[in-house]
């Protein structure tokens, strides 16, 4: 095995579902090092039975380090993640490819535009993470410099964005979930509304009370509910109770559960990175997706989007 060869390094679903995309879009069969996570299981057994390109699926913990030594061509989930930075640094990859990590696409093309400090939006960094910072970053621009470095994203960048990145030797490549829309089985009768889960009270940056009374309000008139990957028991069991509202659990990314939808669907979400990528799965299929805002004075003004989105 050649350190040219590619590997793809995933943390999350979605991150996981970008690599399908990019290893149709090359024609590519890719490996894959996948977070040791139930979600990434699923999500992996559910794009191999679509037929995606996928290599050897070796799951991890920590830092796949022997993986990532034995191939020079890294797809990389998470940029702003700490063992990137670290792995990167030491490893040296001859070519790194940023896949999306949801809405955090568009803050990772400003940091490696030197617009904003490398660091996660809306998350305070310390310790080694900062530290290995500029050596992450020295190494990625190196390897635009040769023209190894670059970014395959569903998200908008804007002409600015894409015309400064390639200017320094980035290379932009833009997909609509094509692949995923094709290979998508007819989806599961859930109804026409639907009303994605979020992580937000998990993550303390909006109460429970609260959420569940966004939650009411969303599902009104009766609908689905799809949890996000992360939302807890406790969570789930109190959405459980609101009236008119079924809960679905799959253990899969949305974009995949609502890529084989055949009829229109209103979907209702909090702001989340799904506002640009369910657009895109479920283009031509005349379904609206909503972002209903809560009231509570707890949800942030930019709420993270890691993880990207509901998990159905």
């Amino acid at each position: 095995m050649g350190r040219e060869d590619v590997l793809a390094w995933v943390e999350s679903p979605l991150q996981l579902v970008g690599a399908a995309e990019w290893a149709a879009a090359h024609s590519a069969i890719v490996p894959v090092a996948g977070r040791l996570t139930p979600q990434i299981s699923a999500t992996a057994e559910a794009l191999v039975a679509r037929g995606a390109c996928f290599g050897a699926l070796e799951p991890y913990l920590g830092i796949p380090w022997s993986l990532l030594a034995r191939h020079g061509h890294w797809l990389v989930g998470d940029g702003f993640s700490g063992q990137f930075r670290f792995a990167a640094a030491v490893l040296r990859p001859r070519s790194v490819t940023f896949l999306d990590d949801g809405a955090h696409a568009v803050a990772y093309a400003d940091t490696l535009l030197g617009r904003r400090p490398y660091e996660r939006p809306n998350v305070r960094e310390r310790g080694f993470t900062t530290l290995m910072a500029p050596f992450a970053a020295e190494l990625v621009h190196r390897r635009a410099g040769a023209r190894r470095a670059g970014m395959f994203t569903a998200f908008d960048l804007g002409a600015d964005r894409v015309d400064a990145l390639a200017d320094q030797g980035f290379g932009v490549r833009c997909h609509d979930f094509s692949w995923t829309r094709s290979t998508a089985p007819a989806a599961p009768e859930l109804g026409r509304r639907i009303v994605l889960g979020s992580a937000l009270p998990v993550d303390g940056r909006m109460l429970l009370v609260d959420y569940l009374r966004w939650v009411r309000r969303a599902a009104a008139d009766g609908a689905v509910y799809l949890p996000h990957r992360r939302e807890s028991a406790e969570q789930l069991g109190a959405v459980a109770t609101v009236p008119g509202l079924r809960v679905h659990e799959t253990g899969l990314p949305v974009e995949l559960v609502l890529a084989g939808a055949r009829e229109p669907l209103e979907v209702l979400t909090l702001p989340s990175s799904t506002t640009t990528t369910l657009p895109l799965v479920l283009a031509g299929t005349g379904a609206v997706v909503r972002t209903v805002r809560a009231t509570s004075s707890r949800v942030d003004r930019e709420p993270s989007t890691r993880g990207h989105g509901a998990v159905a």
